[in-house]
């Protein structure tokens, strides 16, 4: 507002010139693998036990050029019936972002949610690599990367004390 009372059109363009915008220029497929290493006994196991399935996830920025950014979104599920291993797939999913806005919200635009756009489509290429490969679809739970972001944070203020202690 300026001094008679009234919006104070200059303050108004210094908001939309800080307001961040994020658009998707490319998505991709990076990297897939996906083995059955017991195959054929394998599946004859599976009809009797139960399988142990661990996921791993994690999230990298890099930046490209001017104000263009790779995220990629690394997925690692493996599957073990019995102790024998069932599947192990890989999935690296990336996407080509433009990112402007100040330079304090960069990351976690690029760590949160760039990411939650790409993970709706990771998700369904590690569902259909899991249904070829011959088993249930593996459909990954929804993930917090707000919840990642923070524990990065974390971890990263604990190392930087663990190095001036």
């Amino acid at each position: 507002m300026n001094a008679n009372g009234t919006p104070d059109e200059n303050a108004a363009s210094t908001e939309e010139a800080a307001a961040p915008t994020l658009a998707v220029v490319a998505q991709y497929v990076k990297d897939l693998s996906f083995e059955v290493p017991g195959a054929p006994a394998i599946y004859a196991i599976m009809q009797e036990k139960q399988p142990e399935i661990t996921v791993n996830i994690d999230v990298k920025a890099n930046p490209l050029e001017g104000e263009m950014f790779e995220v990629v979104l690394n997925i690692q599920a493996t599957c073990n019936i019995d102790g024998n291993p069932a599947f192990v797939g890989e999935l690296s999913y990336g996407g080509v972002f433009t990112v402007t806005g100040p330079g304090e919200i960069l990351q976690p635009i690029l760590l949160i949610e760039c990411p939650r756009l790409l993970f709706p489509f990771a998700r369904n290429i590690i569902a259909d690599a899991t249904r070829d490969g011959g088993f249930p679809p593996l459909m990954l739970a929804p993930v917090d990367f707000a919840a990642m972001f923070q524990n990065q944070l974390a971890q990263q203020a604990a190392a930087e004390q663990g190095d001036t202690a």
